[in-house]
């Protein structure tokens, strides 16, 4: 089954650090704190990954509001959202914002309209893959204390805090996340600038396939 609950926090991001190293196999995170009405949450974004010698990839971009709709006008807090296109929710291969040019797939050419669309989003970008410790740098120019933020992911069960800040979808058969792949709930970061547009991250693990199927397993 897909995750438990799915959703964007809003809010304004207070401060973010790096989890200290260490010898007991905890996975690496930058963690931010972001300030919403209910309190501070912790939003713990995975850039390491255990699955293979590559690491985690990412992409790093940025975004007119519009592109975000209606997920960029939200009021602060934590909202649920329903997992289907137009909701606000992210999908890296179906989102037309998001989706790199090898994860979407058109059973017939996409409208006019789209492919415009597509082309402003960039879908020629490809996925960077490195260390734990690049992926942090990559994201944390974009971490700027006082913005608009908006985080994208699965909510803590006990506490204020997000995670599965990341790809949701496309775990391989046999792997211990199999059953939580799904469609329209991938995760990410995505900070709001002073002229109103977004920087974006988003990350997946070396092993998670770039082409899904309806049920967000690899195809």
């Amino acid at each position: 089954m897909p995750l438990d609950r799915y959703g964007v926090l809003v809010g304004t991001l207070n401060r973010h650090h790096r989890d200290q190293p260490d010898t007991q196999g905890r996975w690496f995170h930058v963690n931010l704190e972001v300030g919403a009405p209910a309190g501070s949450y912790r939003c713990a974004i995975d850039v390491d990954s255990k699955q293979s010698q590559t690491g985690v990839q990412w992409k790093a971009f940025t975004l007119d509001a519009s592109a975000l709709a209606p997920a960029a006008a939200l009021a602060p807090g934590y909202h649920d959202l329903t997992r289907l296109p137009g909701s606000g929710a992210l999908d890296y291969q179906r989102h037309p914002a998001l989706a790199g040019a090898a994860g979407c797939v058109f059973v017939r050419r996409p409208p006019a309209w789209l492919r415009w669309l597509l082309g402003l989003a960039g879908t020629g970008r490809s996925w960077t893959a490195g260390s734990n410790l690049q992926a942090a740098q990559a994201l944390e120019p974009m971490l700027v204390a006082g913005r608009r933020i908006l985080v994208f992911g699965e909510p803590f069960t006990s506490g204020l805090g997000m995670h599965n800040i990341h790809q949701n979808q496309g775990d391989p058969a046999g792997s211990q996340w199999w059953e939580e792949n799904g469609i329209w709930q991938d995760g990410g970061t995505l900070c709001e600038r002073p002229d109103g547009r977004f920087d974006v991250f988003i990350s997946k693990f070396s092993t998670q396939a770039d082409r899904t199927d309806a049920g967000g397993h690899p195809v």
